[in-house]
């Protein structure tokens, strides 16, 4: 049976550590378990078992590598310094395939009580990523129901143009 109470975060290896500790506060002030999402865009399920665990592979047919999927062990563990001080009851999720589809089918199964996201990153590779991909946020925004928090960039300067106002 699901927690009662469950806040869905998004991470990726180099997000600010703001993203997991606003996640953190919700989960606290919800008395919720923080589920920590980690989604791999360059595979698919191949498929799923029982336990919850899955098999994926590549994207790339050029590449042969079926595997069970675990979560990334070092980003376990920076979550791990980050939420520890919290108290946050807390768990992390490896998932494939497209982030805004696999975060609003996880949040449906653990029934969340709201998605958390981090803006994208900033630069030329932040840029181009969301050029190809998208903004999960803006996805999420679309296509479920649940209420999405995203949490900016703190270097993020208020006069600036936004992201979308090209040549200012």
């Amino acid at each position: 049976m699901p927690d009662p109470n469950v806040v869905l975060v998004g991470v990726v290896p180099r997000q600010l550590d703001t993203v997991l500790g606003k996640a953190a506060e919700f989960a606290s002030r919800f008395n919720a378990m923080l589920v920590c999402a980690r989604v791999d865009p360059s595979r698919y399920v191949v498929e799923r078992f029982q336990d919850g665990r899955f098999s994926s592979m590549p994207i790339d047919p050029d590449i042969a590598d079926l595997r069970i999927e675990t979560f990334d062990e070092s980003l376990r563990e920076r979550i791990a310094k980050i939420l520890e001080p919290t108290g946050v009851r807390w768990s992390v999720q490896p998932l494939v395939g497209d982030p805004s589809r696999e975060l609003a089918a996880l949040a449906d199964r653990v029934d969340a009580l709201m998605i958390v996201v981090g803006t994208r990153a900033p630069g030329f590779r932040g840029t181009l990523q969301e050029f190809f991909t998208g903004s999960v946020a803006a996805q999420l925004a679309h296509r479920q129901h649940r209420p999405l928090v995203v949490v900016p960039n703190p270097s993020t300067r208020t006069s600036a143009p936004p992201p979308w106002v090209a040549g200012e």
